[in-house]
């Protein structure tokens, strides 16, 4: 019984996988053929159905680049480089979307040792920082445990500085791996998905009115109290906007 219950849902992922390629194909060709908006919907049809990949957020970008919807493009070109951060398609036309924006916001750029270390954080996940860490203790003990059943002063010592020096760099590692996971908590990007957003200084709507955002813009989303998103841009401003006024990123 169990193994026709294996054959069952094998047949039905099989199934699924079959469905879903043959969604991508009729989206690529609505694409091809200039119909943009038919593409998205196919596209669509393929996220609401749980499968999430990099390729389709781009060619969803792209869609609606090509219709000047220039949220959403910025939404999927963005959704597409947290999958795949390096992809320089990605980055590329992602910068020509960001050009439709209104808004230009000064980056304040980080110096010194943050900038260093966040810099050097982010050259890896946080996953494969673990993954580091843990090959580097499965060094440690072999080095230990080769300096341990060593008779010979020369091999002793070399074993016994090569174990410091993995020990240490385990410490380094794990550091990284914990500065890694509090970048990842802090980071909570959102886009301005409405043409013109009034950002109050309070959340309130009839709070005072501290600027306005307007549509493709990126933002930081530091809090949520009832239906208002406390945001930070990219220059240091804060403020309050409408939850309904932004779309989050890292929501898959």
């Amino acid at each position: 019984m169990k193994h026709i219950l294996y054959i069952i849902s094998f047949l039905f992922t099989i199934g699924g996988y079959a469905q879903i390629q043959d969604l991508f194909e009729k989206a690529n060709a609505f694409y091809n053929d200039g119909k943009y908006a038919e593409a998205i919907d196919n596209y669509q049809a393929i996220l609401e159905s749980g499968q999430h990949s990099a390729e389709v957020y781009f060619n969803l970008g792209n869609a609606n680049y090509k219709l000047n919807n220039i949220a959403p493009s910025i939404y999927f070109y963005e959704k597409a480089l947290i999958l795949e951060p390096n992809d320089a398609d990605i980055k590329h036309n992602l910068a020509f979307a960001r050009n439709m924006t209104i808004d230009v916001i000064d980056v304040i750029p980080e110096a010194g040792l943050a900038k260093v270390l966040k810099t050097v954080a982010n050259e890896l996940s946080f996953d494969s920082w673990a993954i580091v860490s843990v090959v580097l203790v499965f060094c440690f003990v072999i080095l230990f445990l080769i300096y341990y059943f060593s008779y010979t002063t020369l091999r002793k010592r070399l074993t016994f500085i090569g174990s410091l020096a993995t020990l240490l760099l385990v410490c380094v590692t794990l550091a990284f791996a914990f500065h890694k996971y509090n970048l990842d908590n802090k980071n909570n990007p959102a886009i301005i998905f409405i043409q013109e957003s009034k950002v109050r200084n309070t959340p309130n709507p009839n709070g005072e009115e501290a600027f306005r955002l307007h549509e493709g813009t990126k933002v930081q989303v530091l809090e949520t109290y009832n239906n208002w998103q406390k945001i930070k841009l990219a220059d240091g401003k804060i403020g309050w906007v409408a939850s309904e006024d932004i779309k989050l990123l890292n929501n898959f």
